[in-house]
């Protein structure tokens, strides 16, 4: 029996009180990422607002500088930008909707082309038969793959028109930020304590700049992608080549599965312009370039436009991905950035006026005392 005036060692309590504000935080986190998640109908738009505002606020700002108020200024802003868009999908949407409708006898030439070789010239011992059973194996599993899957449809439709509702509210968003972006900013900055006004403004600026490195960093690789890969699709004779680069470009604002739509959209229309072969070699440089961006460029881009490593970015990316799906891919790379950079700038405006008054980090001392009189 162990003496009355015996205790747990000291490690064995260090680690234990670790163990238990580890537990308490975790659970904490696990509240608020609950909370995200139940408000992701309302963030998501703000978020949308935040890219298109960071992202109009160029042409806006150039205008109020003209002399335009800030309602017309961000009305003629926001209209542009949005006919532009309408403008894309007017150019993109016919033809390809036009090519597609031709696709199913090239798909149909394409499978046999594959079951002759598989029979005739593949090192499998295959017969037609072989094949044709494992192509009605397949047609069947699709099959009831599509007969499960209604309520996914149902949940694919509810999805559509949440995401319509989103967009609204984003563009409406988008519209007030534009306008009255400004006023609320100093608003904010009269709200805030005169103390903390200096740190506020820092974090604000570094999460600004860190959200247009991102936009930089996101239009520079699509414009690599769409290079590649339109380039590929004019040397094998396929068409709509323009389309497939614009929508690939605009893809590139979608982390890894934007990539990967505009690949297969990129095979489609070259199979059905060109037939299987040229369809093959873009998909072989689709991949490529997919694996290229997702391992190498993406990684180095964002990391040279938002000064993070490219190991943090694939780490953000994939648990933005296991946290909050779709959204979360898409939101990774811009909120890990921002709070990165927001807390780096932060710490800089500390150390600074750390070296500015030695006696800052002393509790008895407040950094906002006026110095001496005509001092600035």
């Amino acid at each position: 029996m162990p003496s009355p005036s015996w205790s747990p060692h000291p490690t064995v309590l260090r680690v234990t009180a670790y163990a238990a504000c580890l537990v308490v935080v975790g659970m904490a986190l696990s509240m608020v990422l609950g909370v995200l998640g139940q408000l992701a109908l309302v963030l998501f738009p703000v978020a949308v607002a935040l890219f298109a505002t960071r992202a109009l606020s160029i042409p806006a700002g150039w205008l109020r500088a003209r002399g335009w108020r800030p309602a017309p200024a961000a009305a003629v802003t926001l209209v542009s930008a949005l006919l532009l868009v309408v403008g894309l999908v007017a150019l993109i949407a016919p033809p390809m909707i036009d090519e597609f409708s031709h696709l199913g006898p090239t798909l149909d030439e394409g499978v046999t082309e594959i079951e002759d070789w598989l029979v005739e010239d593949s090192p499998w011992d295959l017969t037609h038969a072989d094949v044709e059973n494992a192509r009605e194996d397949i047609v069947e599993r699709a099959r009831d793959a599509l007969r499960h899957s209604e309520d996914q449809v149902t949940k694919g439709v509810q999805t559509v028109v949440t995401g319509l509702a989103g967009l609204l509210l984003a563009t409406i968003l988008t519209f007030f930020a534009l306008k009255d972006g400004p006023r609320f900013v100093h608003w904010l900055d009269e709200r805030t304590p005169k103390a903390r006004r200096p740190h506020v403004r820092v974090v604000a600026q570094a999460a600004w700049a860190a959200l247009g490195g991102y936009l930089r960093a996101s239009a520079l690789l699509g414009l690599l992608e769409a290079i590649v890969i339109g380039g590929t699709m004019a040397i094998m004779g396929a068409g709509l080549v323009i389309p497939v680069m614009i929508l690939t470009f605009a893809a590139a604002f979608v982390p890894l599965v934007g990539a990967t739509v505009a690949g297969v959209i990129a095979v489609l229309v070259t199979l059905a312009a060109g037939g299987l072969v040229p369809a093959l070699v873009v998909a072989v440089v689709a991949v490529l370039v997919q694996q290229l961006d997702n391992d190498l460029l993406a990684p180095w881009i964002f990391g040279k436009n938002l000064e993070l490593h490219p190991v943090v970015i694939l780490l953000s990316i994939a648990a933005g991905t296991a946290l909050f799906g779709f959204a979360g891919t898409v939101m990774a790379v811009p909120v890990t950035a921002t709070v990165l950079t927001s807390i780096a700038a932060l710490r800089s405006q500390v150390d600074l006026e750390g070296a500015a008054d030695p006696d800052v980090g002393s509790p008895m001392v407040d950094v906002t005392t006026p110095g001496p009189a005509g001092a600035p």
